[in-house]
């Protein structure tokens, strides 16, 4: 990705969460249908997309340091309200 896409990503990441709306993190590491939900607390979940994709069902909640990871994985700050 480059330099200005990034910096959207990141713009739409801060504005979603400051807005109280959760951010979608995708990844290709994940099966097929699932994907990662940042809430605007810092809380991030493994969801699962439903079979209609008009629904998220939380598969699990990862604990603060897997949060971290992910976050320095994908190049994403932590935000503080």
């Amino acid at each position: 990705m480059n330099h200005y896409a990034s910096q959207a990503v990141l713009e739409l990441r801060q504005n979603k969460l400051m807005n109280g709306h959760t951010f979608m993190i995708s990844s290709e590491n994940l099966p097929v249908a699932q994907c990662y939900l940042e809430y605007p607390d810092g809380r991030i979940a493994l969801v699962t997309i439903d079979s209609n994709a008009a629904d998220f069902h939380v598969i699990r909640f990862l604990p603060e340091n897997e949060c971290e990871m992910l976050r320095l994985q994908f190049g994403l700050p932590s935000i503080l309200f």
